[in-house]
């Protein structure tokens, strides 16, 4: 169900030199695969690759085990690498080459196993020579030493096992996919810290070893490399990412606008970075109990709002609902508001409910009951009433779509396709394009409740 391109191991992909010797110095390192290769045939149902750790036995799980942290990376690499599903094009999306920061080490700036960071560039063309998209990539938190050092022996720990990408929905380079943005430069940072680029800590692993949670030196050393390869000029950028890399936008989103001038238009985009800190069936709170061990451990307490902290626990800090208050810059916030990562890890994780109950229901939104559609229905409330700020935003943005699924912008097939949601007649693509660009006034929509958009696809990512 999955999909990865894989290079030719004994193949030498070539290094770039950057125009400013002061950069740290990057190569494009290619390595051969310790990961099985995937089935490539066609499937009709996409899967999120972001799966945290679940809660077991009525208490919040200290670790992932292994197995799903390893099933966990392969999907996060695979998100870039899907092939599309309901949409035809004339050739395949290129294949985009990791590159690896290899002097980043020296700035302290590693993933959780002490690799150095890395990211995948496609240079734009033409009009979009001077365009950028800097996409976040996401895939979970870890807030145990144990469930970082799991993590750590997996892609969203370690760049030894990253692979090269496949870039699809707003990545995308072909117009009839990406009518907006595809001829711009687009970048994806790697995610291998396990806080949303946003701590700055060490620790000793259970083996002796070090663990580093270095997610924002990260994000500093990779964008100033982005800086000076082109970034630096440019005249448009957006800032995305999707999940924990949704909620990282938001984090770093008014530090990213402040390293341009201000006649150059920033904005950034959230897609399913609004993580709800409610309590769930059993009456706990699975997000703030996640949260709170990430900001603790990883020290993320230097990226999150001051007038917050005045006010608040770090922890609280951490959601969404508390960051958009302190955001200046125009935001677009695109979420589901029947999210189902969050039906399934926030409002229902396993032990939160009497036996199989909820099982499937969670796992897709047709199989439940008409009293849990009712609880569904108060999660949409909950959400909808946590985005009054975001509403009231005049150059804010918004499509919260009634459909099951999570993580709209990496596929085709959610971003622009004949398939894709629709509100107000528009898909997702077409709604950020217009409040990106200015083409309409007011693109901010809230979907009516399940089951009223037809344009719900069962295709989509969940």
């Amino acid at each position: 169900m999955c999909y990865f391109s894989y290079l030719n191991p004994d193949r030498l992909a070539g290094s770039i030199i950057p125009r400013d010797s002061r950069l740290i110095h990057r190569s494009i390192v290619p390595y051969r695969s310790l990961q099985p290769r995937a089935n490539t045939m066609a499937t009709t149902k996409l899967r999120s690759p972001l799966v945290p750790p679940r809660r077991t036995g009525g208490v919040v799980a200290a670790a992932a085990p292994f197995l799903m942290l390893l099933a966990l990376s392969l999907l996060a690499a695979a998100v870039f690498s899907r092939p599309p599903v309901a949409v035809t094009a004339s050739s395949p999306p290129e294949l985009v080459e990791l590159t690896l920061l290899t002097g980043a080490p020296e700035k302290g700036a590693v993933c959780l196993d002490g690799s150095p960071p890395a990211y995948h560039l496609q240079r734009g063309s033409g009009s979009g020579s001077r365009s950028w998209i800097v996409y976040l990539q996401g895939g979970a938190w870890c807030n145990t030493t144990k469930s970082c050092s799991e993590r750590k022996m997996t892609a969203l720990g370690s760049s030894k096992l990253m692979e090269p990408v496949h870039f699809d929905g707003i990545l995308s380079n072909r117009h009839q996919l990406n009518p907006d943005f595809y001829d711009w430069n687009k970048v994806v940072i790697r995610y291998c810290d396990g806080a949303s680029f946003s701590g700055d800590a060490e620790g000793d692993d259970q083996d002796g070893s070090k663990l580093f949670y270095r997610g924002l030196r990260i994000w500093e050393v990779v964008v100033e490399e982005l800086m000076g390869i082109g970034l630096a000029e440019a005249k448009q950028v957006l800032l995305a990412g999707c999940s924990a890399g949704g909620l990282a936008t938001l984090l770093h989103c008014d530090n990213f606008r402040a390293r341009f001038p201000q006649e150059v238009s920033v904005k950034c985009l959230d897609d399913a970075g609004f993580f709800l800190d409610i309590k769930d069936l059993s009456g706990e709170r699975f997000m703030r109990s996640l949260c709170n061990g990430v900001v603790h451990l990883q020290n993320v307490r230097e990226i999150l709002p001051k007038d917050c902290l005045a006010k608040k626990d770090p922890t609280e800090c951490f959601f969404a609902v508390e960051l958009i208050k302190s955001i200046r810059t125009p935001t677009f916030i695109l979420n589901s508001d029947y999210d189902s990562w969050q039906i399934g890890n926030v409002l229902a994780p396993n032990g939160s409910y009497p036996g199989e109950s909820w099982s499937s229901c969670k796992l897709d939104i047709r199989n439940c009951s008409s009293k849990q559609i009712d609880v569904l229905h108060g999660f949409r409330k909950e959400l909808v009433h946590e985005l009054k700020v975001a509403e009231g935003n005049r150059d804010w943005g918004m499509f919260i779509d009634s459909c099951f699924t999570h993580c709209q912008t990496p596929f085709n097939v959610s971003w622009h396709s004949p398939t894709s949601p629709r509100l107000g007649d528009k898909t997702i693509a077409e709604a950020v394009g217009d409040w990106y660009f200015g083409r309409s006034q007011g693109v901010k929509q809230i979907d009516c409740k399940y089951p009223c958009n037809h344009t719900c696809s069962s295709q989509l990512p969940t």
